[in-house]
């Protein structure tokens, strides 16, 4: 695949920058799901397929695989999401590592991520994730009184134990795996029980997730929805108990937010797409082939094709994926006024859609001005020390002209250090998320 496209539809002769096809989020199981989480945003993608029951056939994955790994010049990592995509059982999986050693160049390097809610994960599962180097993402909101408020089954019954019991096994087994906490108007105010729950079972990645969703009847955000005041004060309040954490200045846990945030602090491109400046730099494909923008956005007006017919990589190239990926950048004139959306970019697309009362600004709005004048002076501390060290080690300068700073930060190397201070690689630090 050349590194240039030429797009024929284009008014302008000549050729533009391709993006690379280095993740693809894979949805196996579409909306199914063995929880009924009240605030999950993805069950009622259901109304978008023919069929009750939804299923990724081998046909589908091994084109999918195909298509993707083997015109590939560079690495690819798949993320299976769901839904629940452990639903698929664990002979799909193994069957998809399969297709990809089959397809892959040697020195191609094929990653495998899971997004879990960790119910169906036993002994069997746990040493395939190991052997096969899946990084696992299992979502767990906290200690029980937290976690059982909105994760329950079909029957209203909790599920705190049995993944808690899956949090144990994971880490035990070294696995790598991060928590994925959702922060709803219940859990945002307790960030003191959660992360001190979180770490002392272990984890070491932690990734916290702030919801809106709307209430269509009443035309605002849902009721279990967070207020851009509530992650305010629970960002600032995590910041605290991970600062308490740093040993010889330096972090033992990995928040990712902060861990992305500081990417901006020294003028390198974010790893997280809230924090970037124009997002479609992936795609989406649903079990029965469909090519979406976003999981976010798996909505007829941003279809794409479908993998069985079309080409990946002209997809994520599209004139349609790019004008997804623009609406980012689109921020309304409070934001382009702002001193800190040079590190919050805007914050998440759909969170400026969600509560129809925002007016178009991100919800979170609020709480990202609240962290940011909160945690600003030890974040830009923490960059001159790591920009410092970075000239001491006579590496490349990190610094980017102060006229490019809204522009997409220096790309960080896989073996570089990583800028969130650790001391580890990239790879093996942020870079693993």
């Amino acid at each position: 695949m050349p590194l240039f496209v030429n797009k024929e539809n284009n008014t302008k002769a000549g050729f533009i920058l391709e993006k690379p096809l280095n993740f693809v989020l894979v949805k196996p199981t579409g909306p199914d799901c063995n929880l009924a989480c009240e605030y999950c945003f993805y069950l009622e993608k259901a109304k978008l397929f023919r069929h009750k029951k939804h299923r990724m056939s081998d046909k589908i994955l091994k084109e999918m695989t195909r298509k993707t790994v083997s015109i590939n010049p560079g690495d690819i990592n798949f993320g299976w999401q769901g839904g629940e995509p452990t639903l698929m059982g664990l002979d799909f999986f193994k069957q998809a590592v399969s297709y990809q050693k089959e397809f892959a160049k040697p020195e191609q390097n094929v990653g495998n991520s899971i997004q879990t809610n960790g119910i169906c994960i036993d002994e069997e599962w746990v040493e395939f994730l190991k052997e096969k180097f899946f990084l696992v993402g299992l979502s767990i909101d906290g200690p029980e009184s937290i976690h059982d408020t909105y994760r329950k089954t079909g029957n209203g019954m909790g599920t705190f134990h049995k993944v808690e019991k899956t949090a144990l096994m994971l880490l035990e087994n070294n696995v790598p795996v991060n928590s994925l906490t959702v922060l709803n108007n219940y859990s945002a105010n307790y960030p003191e029980k959660i992360y001190t729950y979180l770490t002392s079972l272990g984890f070491k990645f932690l990734q916290f997730i702030p919801i809106v969703e709307t209430d269509i009847r009443n035309k605002r955000a849902a009721s279990f929805s967070a207020t851009g005041e509530q992650y305010g004060e629970f960002l600032c309040r995590i910041f605290d108990l991970w600062r308490k954490d740093f040993q010889q200045g330096r972090p033992t846990v990995s928040v990712r937010f902060f861990d992305s945030v500081f990417h901006r602090y020294v003028n390198m491109e974010a790893p997280d797409c809230l924090l970037q400046e124009e997002c479609g730099s992936y795609i989406v494909i649903e079990h029965n082939g469909d090519v979406y923008s976003c999981d976010f956005f798996v909505e007829p007006e941003w279809k794409l094709g479908n993998i069985m017919k079309d080409d990946p990589f002209l997809m994520l190239n599209s004139d349609k994926q790019t004008q997804f990926g623009l609406m980012k950048k689109n921020v309304p004139v409070k934001c382009q006024e702002c001193p800190w959306l040079q590190y919050c970019r805007g914050g998440c697309t759909k969170d400026r859609i969600r509560d129809p009362q925002d007016g178009h600004v991100n919800h979170f709005c609020a709480g990202y001005t609240m962290f940011f004048e909160y945690a600003d002076s030890f974040l830009k501390q923490l960059a001159d020390e790591f920009l410092k060290s970075q000239h001491i080690q006579n590496r490349p300068a990190t610094t980017i002209k102060q006229s490019d700073q809204k522009n997409s930060g220096r790309k960080i190397g896989r073996n570089d250090p990583c800028p969130c201070g650790s001391g580890k690689k990239y790879k093996y630090c942020c870079g693993r998320n």
